[in-house]
């Protein structure tokens, strides 16, 4: 993980998360659009990812999906993670953080949120642990506090799943427990 600040500072303000909002195209997935012959998306996710996603949710950090596409692919994905707060077709990001900022009564400062393009940036200018990855466009590599060593749908949300329970001091309970078949 890259910090582009003050680590410690990060670090507490990695403390205050309690919702991670990820983008899709770019973070969950490669970011190339893949159609099949009969002209259907098909996109690739990393159950590295996935497996994270589901962590979090052990530990009480909420997971969702804040995206400007819709497909039929990220839909059942985002219902095998078992994620319920899902917004496809937005281009409109900060305006659906501050839906669910009032729906949950939070502040942004517990919001985390990775995105890797333009339409990300205002989002993670605000939020209170702007991610983003190595690929993404300069001036959100800028904005973000934390940049991913793994590259959107190689391992990058996983990353940012395991920094969180890091700084939150789940971390080894995970590890023990996953060593005891829990």
């Amino acid at each position: 993980m890259k910090f582009n600040g003050d680590k410690q500072e990060i670090t507490r303000r990695a403390k205050a998360i309690r919702i991670l909002l990820l983008d899709v195209d770019g973070i969950l997935t490669d970011g190339n659009l893949y159609y099949s012959a009969q002209g259907e998306e098909i996109k690739v996710f990393n159950t590295l990812d996935g497996h994270g996603i589901k962590l979090l949710g052990r530990v009480g950090i909420k997971v969702g999906i804040v995206s400007g596409r819709d497909s039929a692919a990220l839909a059942r994905r985002a219902d095998e993670l078992g994620l319920d707060l899902i917004y496809k077709g937005r281009e409109d990001k900060l305006t659906v953080v501050e839906e669910i900022m009032r729906n949950l009564d939070l502040d942004i400062s517990a919001i985390a949120f990775a995105g890797d393009d333009l339409p990300d940036l205002a989002v993670i200018s605000r939020a209170g642990l702007g991610i983003t990855v190595p690929n993404a466009h300069r001036e959100v590599k800028n904005a973000a506090l934390l940049e991913t060593e793994a590259t959107g749908g190689a391992g990058a949300v996983r990353e940012i799943c395991d920094y969180l329970l890091q700084a939150q001091g789940h971390y080894a309970e995970i590890i023990e427990a996953s060593r005891n078949g829990k």
